[in-house]
C-alpha cells in the first residue's frame, strides 16, 4: 500500500476545500471537528482517523474513498472498479431483486462495460444462482 506523507494529504484536504469555496471554518462545522484541528491536518501535523477521513468527505462532498487513497488507508487498486464477474455475481445473488429487474440491470451494466459474452464468469454466475439471466 501506497502511503503519501501527512502533508500531501493535508495539502490535498485544502486544495479541496478551497474548490469548494469554504473557509477552514466552515469546512470543519460542516465535518463536525475543530478549527484548530482540521488546520493540524492541512498542515500535515496530525494523521486523522478513517471516522474522521469520513466526515470531511462527507463535509467537503468528495469521495472517502479517494481521501482513503490519499492516507493510505486504502490501497490504489482497492479504490478501483471492481471486476465484472462481481458485479454480475452480485446482482445476481442479490434477493431483494426479481429476474426481470436482474436482468435490466445486466444488460444496463453490460451496455457500459462490454459484451457479457466475453466473460464467462458472468454464465456461471447465473448458473451458481440458479437464473437464467
Amino acid at each position: 500500500m501506497k502511503q503519501l506523507p501527512v502533508p500531501d494529504l493535508g495539502g490535498y484536504l485544502r486544495e479541496q476545500r478551497e474548490a469548494a469555496q469554504l473557509s477552514l471554518r466552515q469546512a470543519a462545522k460542516a465535518a463536525g471537528i475543530s478549527n484548530p484541528y482540521l488546520s493540524q491536518i492541512e498542515r500535515g501535523l496530525r494523521r486523522p482517523s478513517a471516522e474522521i477521513l469520513q466526515q470531511l468527505a462527507k463535509g467537503l462532498r468528495i469521495s472517502a474513498e479517494q481521501l482513503y487513497v490519499r492516507a493510505g488507508i486504502l490501497d490504489d487498486s482497492a479504490a478501483g472498479a471492481p471486476e465484472p464477474a462481481d458485479v454480475t455475481v452480485a446482482i445476481l445473488a442479490d434477493p431483494r431483486l426479481n429476474d426481470r429487474q436482474r436482468r435490466a440491470l445486466l444488460d444496463v451494466y453490460h451496455s457500459f462495460v462490454g459484451d457479457p459474452a466475453d466473460e464467462p464468469e458472468a454464465t456461471d454466475a447465473r448458473d451458481a444462482t440458479g437464473t437464467d439471466g
